[in-house]
């Protein structure tokens, strides 16, 4: 690809050309020519806030995003949401189902939503999404949503991503406690429990409240229930209010991408499908030794 048609597609992007920004996040996504050259052209806007959405699996944020973004378009703001998937460790599938769950927003000319897979991440964050926010931050938006799949402690990668993390718990949550306190307290810069309308909701609010005075400043703690539009006006006026963190914060962020990006390209080389082939050669052999193995891989 020319650096020509590289700067049209640019130009076209920050128009709000959705077609074209499709396009572009297909060919980042899948290292296809160009790529590289366009990620080293983009013009990121950096003031464009980054919201991450994450919480364990049925804790509803799917549609809590969609509530959120209702408000949003309705204070006449553009809106890109980036929905990750799981990846089946077996067979590499992902669902793809958060636009089918987002189709309230999906032709509003306000709205861009993509969904991408994990590609077997371990933390459910792979380095294609970071190139790809960076593709949106280049475009048209006034926020960025990334709502990640929830996969327990993992779920700590959306820190070293998102401007603001908004971690998504209910009320069942309180029988696990002493988990979450241990994978996601330290990172969520607010915590929302929805279905706020289910028993023991605002005994189990009042619990995160009193861990959260451990933090070394004040965390917000929200009730809503997302599926009636209940407690989000609130959640907005947070998000329209909150800062994008001082230079340290900004530091943190830039070393955990640029360490996920060059584990990524590093890494870029290795095949799954070749390496399970390889290992079939040899995992039944009596002398199979897997550090061996890995020390001899080429």
């Amino acid at each position: 690809m020319s650096i020509k048609t590289i700067r049209r597609f640019l130009s076209d992007i920050k128009e709000g050309d959705y077609l074209s920004l499709a396009r572009v996040l297909t060919l980042v996504e899948n290292e296809l020519e160009g790529a590289a050259e366009l990620l080293m052209t983009l013009d990121i806007d950096h003031r464009i806030p980054v919201i991450g959405i994450t919480g364990p699996p049925g804790a509803g944020k799917s549609t809590l995003v969609n509530a959120l973004v209702g408000n949003l378009i309705a204070a006449q703001k553009k809106v890109a949401i980036l929905a990750v998937d799981p990846t089946s460790p077996f067979n590499l599938g992902s669902l793809l189902g958060d636009r089918v769950r987002m189709s309230a927003h999906f032709n509003n000319p306000s709205v861009f939503i993509r969904s991408i897979a994990t590609r077997g991440s371990v933390g459910g964050l792979s380095a294609k999404i970071i190139e790809m926010v960076d593709v949106l931050r280049s475009a048209a938006f006034d926020y960025i949503i990334v709502e990640t799949v929830g996969v327990g402690q993992s779920e700590i990668e959306i820190a070293g991503l998102a401007d603001l993390t908004l971690v998504v718990l209910v009320p069942e949550s309180g029988d696990e406690i002493q988990h979450i306190k241990s994978g996601l307290m330290e990172i969520g810069d607010a915590f929302v429990v929805n279905k706020a309308d289910r028993e023991g909701a605002g005994s189990f609010a009042n619990q995160l409240r009193k861990m959260l005075h451990q933090r070394t400043h004040t965390i917000p703690v929200f009730e809503t229930i997302a599926d009636r539009q209940t407690g989000i006006d609130t959640l907005t006026d947070w998000i329209y209010a909150a800062k994008q963190g001082d230079n340290k914060r900004k530091l943190f962020l830039y070393t955990e991408k640029a360490f996920k990006l060059i584990q990524n390209y590093r890494m870029r080389n290795i095949s799954k499908i070749e390496l399970e082939k390889r290992m079939a050669e040899t995992y039944l052999n009596k002398d199979f030794s897997l550090y061996k193995f890995i020390n001899d891989y080429k």
